[in-house]
């Protein structure tokens, strides 16, 4: 019995032996990657964003002055034209056969007034002798009248249908840019039915809807505008029109604002609005909405302290003061200027995680603030 309890107890301090030897160092944490910003404060104002588009300020429907067939159309959307450009024909065959008829029932009307004419002087001859009576000299007289009010008429149905067959070819009322075309060619179209629209790029706009609850304020704010293709490039606009009337469907007032500065902006493109309004408030910082968290049922954040130089550091939990939000962004106050404070994943986080700076923004100032 005791030979083998000394067999058990060899074996056991073998294994532990051998399990020691095998294992090696503990591996070293990995360090969870995160996103953060860096803190910028600036006053912060009362403001409102609106989403809308860049309009043409005129933009005017081309139509055919008369209905037909189009034969032709030399022009796409995007194209660039000036006024007085061919941009479709109709077949006018009908048109000029209504022309040719004009011409002819005048050639008819002017020989009437010839021929009414020459009896008039020749009775007004024989009148002198006595050969005729007054009233067969006055009603020559009326004959003549009439042919030559006939004739009138004809030359103005001649010069009508002259113009019918020049409005088969449709010409631009004005210079820009093509942005619609609602027909193809051998299509049957209707006078006076839009088929081209053409703005002008010259005058630019900004076009937005505008709440009820907000229409008093936007009307006595200032006004900045910046497009989704260049968010950083912000710049002043200022008011232009407001409806008076709110939309049927939506309940907003539609308005527009063009550039303080003359400018360049493309047709259709995405733009925001930026309303301010009211005095200079506190000085805020401007945080993602994912970045905000609580801490015992107060705002809070977690805040990065770095080690010297390295791209490390550590998280801990500060509170903080919220003043407002804007859409998906947040106002604070609190942490010192500067701070990194980061911006997803804070569900994730615990006071003292050891984490590695994914990238460090800075916040923008004043821009966002304002917001």
């Amino acid at each position: 019995m005791k030979n083998l309890l000394a067999a058990t107890a060899v074996a056991v301090s073998t294994a532990s032996l051998l399990a020691a030897c095998g294992s090696g160092a503990p591996e070293a944490e990995a360090l969870r990657s995160v996103r953060t910003v860096e803190l910028r404060y600036d006053t912060a104002r009362d403001a409102n964003r609106y989403f809308g588009s860049v309009q043409a300020r005129h933009e005017v429907d081309q139509a055919f002055r008369v209905g037909g067939k189009v034969m032709e159309r030399r022009v796409d959307v995007g194209d660039t034209v000036r006024e007085g450009d061919v941009l479709a024909v109709l077949d006018d065959v009908d048109f000029k056969l209504t022309e040719e008829a004009a011409r002819q029932h005048l050639e008819a009307a002017m020989t009437r007034v010839r021929q009414t004419e020459s009896d008039w002087r020749r009775l007004q001859d024989l009148k002198l002798d006595g050969s005729v009576s007054d009233s067969d000299e006055e009603h020559a007289h009326s004959e003549s009248l009439s042919a030559r009010a006939a004739a009138e008429a004809e030359t103005r149905k001649l010069n009508l249908a002259r113009n019918q067959v020049k409005y088969t070819v449709l010409r631009a009322s004005g210079s820009g840019v093509v942005t619609a075309v609602r027909f193809e060619v051998g299509q049957v179209v209707a006078a006076g039915q839009p088929v081209i629209a053409i703005a002008n790029e010259g005058e630019p706009e900004i076009v937005v809807d505008v709440p009820e609850d907000h229409l008093t304020m936007f009307k006595t704010a200032s006004y900045r505008a910046w497009l989704a293709s260049a968010p950083d490039d912000k710049f002043e606009v200022v008011l232009r029109e407001l409806s008076a009337q709110a939309a049927a469907q939506t309940r907003t007032y539609r308005a527009r604002v063009r550039p303080a500065a003359p400018r360049k902006l493309p047709l259709g493109a995405s733009a925001t609005l930026m309303a301010e309004h009211g005095s200079a408030g506190p000085r805020v910082a401007v945080v993602p909405a994912a970045a905000i968290t609580q801490n015992q049922g107060q705002p809070a954040l977690w805040a990065v302290r770095r080690a010297g130089a390295e791209p490390t550091g550590t998280v801990e939990l500060i509170r903080v003061t919220v003043h407002g939000y804007r859409n998906d962004e947040i106002l604070v106050s609190g942490p010192p200027a500067g701070t990194l404070i980061v911006t997803a994943g804070v569900q994730k986080m615990a006071p003292g995680l050891k984490v590695a700076l994914l990238s460090s923004v800075r916040s923008e100032d004043s821009e966002q603030a304002s917001r």
